[in-house]
């Protein structure tokens, strides 16, 4: 007996398109990483959290390819989906917006609309820089800073090392308290930024050249009188 097929199968997956997709993806990946890490002005460790979209760019890309060709993986993709969870919270709505950039590239690409795709990317990341570029304000701000480290990392002169290195991104500084306890140092300067950008510069050099550190801001302008 003659068995029925009430899902078509569809256009085999080609090998070499699937390639080129994400060759270009992974270029595209690239320069949304550039971007988030140039223009984004969240606070959170911007260059940990654009690693994931490469992850995230060329998967989507995969599975769009995939599912693209056969009505019953596009079915089963559904089904599958519907048991996900995402635990990890997204703090700020800037960090979501990359994400789904990253998404709807990855679904472009594995849709075979290159060109498209690559002319709506370049369009989107210029006109968010330039919103970027016109909305910066040279606004001087005064904030306490607050730095605790373990020195069990192996820095000696963490103090002496840690000054310098807020140096090259404010305009002044002074230290106004330091305390110790056990391998523990904790200091709290007072700084003068010209522009919030050196503010995400700072967090993110100082995370760098000092692995576990603990760090807090505290806006000045924005603290109630007494």
């Amino acid at each position: 007996m003659q068995e029925l097929n009430l899902l078509p199968s569809g256009a085999p997956l080609s090998t070499t398109d699937l390639l080129i997709n994400l060759a270009i993806g992974g270029v595209l990946a690239g320069v949304l990483m550039w971007h988030f890490s140039r223009f984004a002005s969240t606070l959170s460790n911007r260059g940990a959290f654009a690693s994931v979209f490469p992850f995230i760019l060329l998967t989507t890309v995969l599975i769009i390819s995939v599912v693209k060709s056969s009505l019953a993986l596009s079915l089963g993709l559904v089904g599958a989906l519907s048991i996900v969870r995402f635990r990890t919270p997204i703090k700020e709505p800037e960090e979501l917006a990359y994400l789904f950039m990253a998404i709807a590239i990855g679904l472009g690409l594995g849709a075979d609309q290159s060109v498209p795709t690559l002319a709506a990317v370049a369009l989107i990341l210029t006109i968010v820089a330039l919103y970027k570029w016109s909305g910066r304000k040279v606004d001087q701000k005064s904030m306490f800073l607050s730095v605790r480290y373990d020195q069990k990392n192996g820095e000696a002169n963490f103090l002496q090392s840690v000054n310098e290195t807020i140096k090259k991104h404010v305009m002044t500084q002074d230290m106004r308290r330091v305390d110790t306890a056990d391998d523990q140092i904790e200091a709290t300067f007072f700084v003068d930024i010209e522009h919030e950008g050196d503010l995400v510069t700072l967090l993110d050099d100082l995370r760098k050249n000092y692995p576990g550190i603990d760090l807090t801001f505290i806006d000045q302008n924005r603290l109630p009188s007494v």
